[in-house]
């Protein structure tokens, strides 16, 4: 496929409008750049240097030259990422956030077709439901995304045919995280079956985004039938299509503040319409009917506990948990003793560990719904760490890094709700 042509009837690359290129260096990036100029957009670039890696100085220097070469203005920020959880979420908020800042119209991402495959197959695995089969919007907001119809291949053989230099981010084949597993194993085994195997499953995301206006559209109107609610009926929305009633519910949930769960739409409708009954959705969410009629209700966020500090040996109240470490003995699980200071907190959104057995990292969000914690305790389970790094989650999982062995000495960590 052409990538010009491509980019050009995306509609996202505009003559003579402001467009601003998110430009790290890699090749995908650097032929979005030179694309957009080609097209006759007034185009700036961004560059984030977080200083995370040994080629963080090299990265800076090439995009700096390709700015120079192709008379584009650019703008260097260095960040330092703060807080814990997913480091690459992290950074990719970070650049966003100044993207929204510095952009003077649409700021723009080089997400190719390659890079949608892979995200509809990485969602697949870890989020239940339609929504993960949509992948990523080629607008959302002012970011742009005018490279979803081009396959990395093709931008790499379009930056040879254009003799634009690039540099590979060593961590896009790192197996530690998950996006490259998906892009080396399992990419690399579906294209042996079907080598457009990552054009086809971009196309199907396109495709279902599409249909999913349609179903939006069905699901705006059954609510209009209904009421609009936040109360609606019963006996009405069981006439409803499977996919429909289903769809009204996870809208009429998010309204008062809450989600759905898997199965849980077949749940509610498993109330009936007669007398009073409810169903505890997690999170305080709470789904109600009374004589016919539907509605949800959401009780007010229990109140996170501050960290605490937790000594070796000693113990330390949370909440309305106690946390206790002691020297040799088994507790609720054994970590090493080769331990820093360690600390009890709450999870935090992007919280992500390598769990005994996983053979990799996971966040803690899909932990918890694996392990089918209930929402409403998620964010008062205490979570013990040592410089940031997630040792134990109590009542779930202990990282591998910190697991003692048996020819080790080891510290019990256990934990119990105070009476």
């Amino acid at each position: 496929m052409n990538v010009l042509e491509a980019a050009r009837e995306s509609g996202l690359v505009r003559e003579g409008q402001p467009l601003l290129v998110l430009l790290s260096g890699g090749g995908d990036s650097v032929c979005l750049l030179d694309v957009a100029v080609e097209l006759g957009a007034r185009v700036s670039a961004l560059h984030v240097n977080y200083g995370l890696r040994d080629g963080a100085a090299g990265d800076e220097e090439l995009v700096r030259a390709v700015c120079e070469r192709l008379g584009v203005p650019l703008v260097v920020e260095s960040v330092e990422l703060e807080g814990s959880g997913n480091l690459q979420e992290r950074a990719r908020d970070a650049r966003y956030l100044l993207a929204e800042r510095l952009a003077d119209g649409d700021y723009a991402a080089a997400h190719t077709a390659s890079d949608q495959a892979e995200t509809v197959l990485y969602r697949l695995a870890v989020s239940p439901g339609s929504r993960a089969l949509h992948g990523m919007a080629p607008r959302r907001g002012r970011l742009v995304r005018p490279l979803l119809g081009i396959t990395r291949e093709e931008v790499r053989a379009y930056l040879r045919s254009r003799d634009l230099a690039w540099r590979e981010d060593p961590s896009n084949a790192d197996a530690r995280f998950a996006r490259a597993r998906v892009r080396h194993d399992l990419m690399e085994g579906l294209r042996s079956i079907g080598p457009a195997a990552e054009r086809t499953i971009a196309e199907t995301a396109r495709q279902l985004r599409e249909e999913a206006e349609v179903l939006d559209a069905a699901v705006d109107a059954a609510l209009e039938e209904l009421g609009g609610g936040p109360a609606v009926s019963a006996s009405v929305l069981g006439r409803q299509l499977p996919a429909v009633r289903r769809l009204a519910l996870r809208r009429l949930a998010e309204q008062a503040g809450g989600e759905l769960g898997a199965g849980q739409a077949d749940e509610i409708m498993a109330l009936g319409g007669r007398g009073s009954k409810s169903l505890d959705l997690g999170g305080g969410l709470r789904a109600v009917v009374e004589y016919g009629t539907l509605r949800f209700t959401r009780a007010p966020a229990e109140a996170v506990p501050d960290p605490v500090p937790l000594t070796v040996p000693g113990r330390a109240r949370f909440g309305e948990w106690e946390v206790e470490a002691t020297p040799g003995a088994p507790g609720d699980v054994a970590v090493t003793s080769d331990l820093g200071p360690l600390r009890v907190r709450a999870w935090r959104e992007g919280d992500r560990m390598r769990p005994v057995g996983l053979g990799g990292t996971k966040t803690l969000q899909d932990l918890f719904t694996d392990r089918k914690v209930p929402r409403a305790l998620r964010h008062t389970l205490p979570i013990v760490v040592c410089e940031e790094e997630i040792v134990w989650v109590a009542g779930v999982a202990v990282d591998e890094r910190f697991a003692a062995a048996a020819d080790r000495s080891s510290v019990g960590l256990s934990a119990r709700v105070l009476p």
